[in-house]
């Protein structure tokens, strides 16, 4: 088969939407608000900051290095460093895969919350109106339970716009989604915020999180939860990066492209704080309770503390409408660059066109979606996996993927060369200590504390047999499903072609 040039990123401008588009997500919203105020308030930005500059630019950096050097997917990436290595890409490969598939139910709620904010639809019992009325889940956990319309079809849909971005490809689909996506929601999430200032009690609700708790800066568990946070926020360590840099030109800007992206994430997530603490010391005065009654994360925090804030205050369903299109548009940009992943990985090793592969590969991944978790038990299935995939997957794959390029294929010179060769700003000592020492120490520790609580107690309460099956089984069969992926015979005309070749745009930039 015949080689097809690798697309191109248009502007370093598109580039960097995608890639702030991709790391803002979720997580920012209802993750980081709650994070910073467990864990010292404003003291907990000291760490966070140490973290971002010691961790989370560093990984975006070589990430980076990594996709432009060899213009593929992680696991073709991985293989060109040694071929064993290509294990470790699948397997960050089949965690986007699992990802995928309950995180677009998670917009598709946001959907429909859109809608029910305008006629406050959850009542007086928002979190009766959610787990019951909505997503009608039972009392504990089942399988083969039956479909619930209301998160069947809007979750069709946001598949529907996902594939549509995907298969107009990097430039036309992906590049111009960005494009609108994430000024959009940088405008309707600084609406929100304004609006929440203007609330009675959202002085009280900032100053629960950013008064400064300096003796929490002793506990190693803040650190960790530091570093943690900037990890998960910044979508590094299952390939997202990786796949989105080796779609840039020969000489863009590295070093800069990762403070920029970081930094925005960052900025963003501080945003997102000031908007739902303002909102929650909204709440907190109205029902005569303290701040740390009302506070929370997750999906408590946007689907229940959120339409209970909504239903009391004047142009609440204004409010909530901003809300929960900031949610869907956050979302979508993740979740398009999360399949992508996907996308491009089978792409890279078959030769496949894009469109067949975005029909039949983010196909099978919104078949599996629509099919697993728009059921009664689907919430709990969503909590299940999540929590382990992100624990034993996304971290772990990090920590080794880290091992390996660092300590065992010592690429840390050879990708450093690559980086500072186009880049304004030139990586130091810093940036190998960081990655050698810093991080995979970090991540560790992180793995250890993470076991030792997982095994102190069941996750939830769960029954033991359910978190084998929808937890556990899924992380360790994303290691399985990556090995056996790597050892398996493709068809010929994809990655086995010379892969030093350069495409006419990147001989056009010399």
């Amino acid at each position: 088969m015949a080689e097809q040039p690798r697309e191109q990123w248009a502007t370093r401008t598109g580039f960097l939407l995608a890639a702030i588009g991709s790391a803002v997500g979720l997580g920012n919203i209802w993750r980081f608000p709650a994070i910073a105020y467990e864990n010292g308030g404003g003291a907990f930005l000291l760490p966070y900051l140490i973290a971002l500059l010691s961790a989370g630019i560093p990984l975006l950096i070589m990430e980076y290095a990594i996709g432009r050097k060899y213009r593929l997917s992680p696991p073709a990436a991985l293989r060109r460093m040694a071929r064993p290595a290509e294990a470790i890409g699948w397997w960050q490969v089949v965690i986007s895969f699992v990802i995928a598939t309950y995180y677009a139910v998670i917009i598709a709620w946001a959907v429909r919350y859109v809608g029910f904010s305008v006629g406050r639809q959850w009542g007086d019992d928002p979190e009766a109106f959610l787990f019951g009325d909505f997503l009608r889940a039972p009392e504990t956990p089942g399988f083969l339970d039956g479909f619930v319309p209301g998160v069947f079809w809007p979750l069709v849909v946001v598949w529907a716009v996902v594939l549509a971005v995907l298969a107009f490809g990097i430039r036309r689909g992906i590049e111009r989604a960005n494009k609108i996506f994430i000024p959009l929601l940088f405008v309707l999430f600084a609406a929100l915020v304004i609006r929440a200032l203007t609330l009675d009690g959202a002085a009280t609700g900032l100053d629960a999180l950013f008064a400064p708790n300096w003796s929490e800066l002793g506990s190693g568990s803040v650190w960790v939860a530091a570093y943690g946070q900037i990890f998960f926020s910044l979508s590094i360590g299952f390939g997202i990066m990786v796949t989105y840099a080796s779609y840039l030109g020969r000489r863009a800007d590295l070093t800069g492209s990762a403070m920029v992206a970081g930094f925005a994430n960052s900025s963003f997530e501080i945003l997102a704080g000031i908007g739902v603490f303002a909102t929650l010391g909204y709440l907190a005065t109205a029902s005569g309770v303290g701040v740390d009654e009302v506070a929370g994360a997750g999906i408590g925090l946007a689907f229940v503390a959120f339409p209970a804030v909504i239903s009391e205050m004047p142009l609440g369903g204004l409010f909530g409408v901003l809300f929960f299109s900031s949610l869907v548009i956050a979302g979508l940009s993740s979740l398009i660059s999360i399949v992508q992943v996907v996308v491009s990985a089978v792409q890279d090793r078959t030769g496949m066109r894009r469109m067949p592969a975005v029909l039949g590969i983010g196909g099978l991944v919104a078949l599996v979606s629509v099919l697993l978790f728009p059921t009664e038990s689907g919430i709990y299935l969503l909590d299940a996996s999540d929590h382990f995939i992100n624990q034993y997957g996304i971290a772990l794959a990090a920590l080794v993927g880290l091992i390996v390029i660092v300590w065992v294929l010592r690429q840390l010179p050879s990708l450093q060369q690559n980086a500072d060769a186009t880049s304004a700003i030139r990586l130091g000592r810093w940036w190998r200590i960081c990655l050698g020492v810093i991080t995979p120490l970090v991540l560790g520790w992180m793995m250890v504390d993470s076991l030792r609580t997982e095994f102190e107690e069941n996750y939830e309460g769960y029954s033991t047999g359910f978190l084998l099956s929808a937890g556990w089984s899924v992380a360790i069969g994303a290691l399985l499903v990556g090995v056996i992926l790597t050892l398996m015979p493709w068809p010929a005309g994809g990655e086995d072609i010379d892969l030093d070749m350069e495409s006419p745009a990147d001989r056009k930039e010399h």
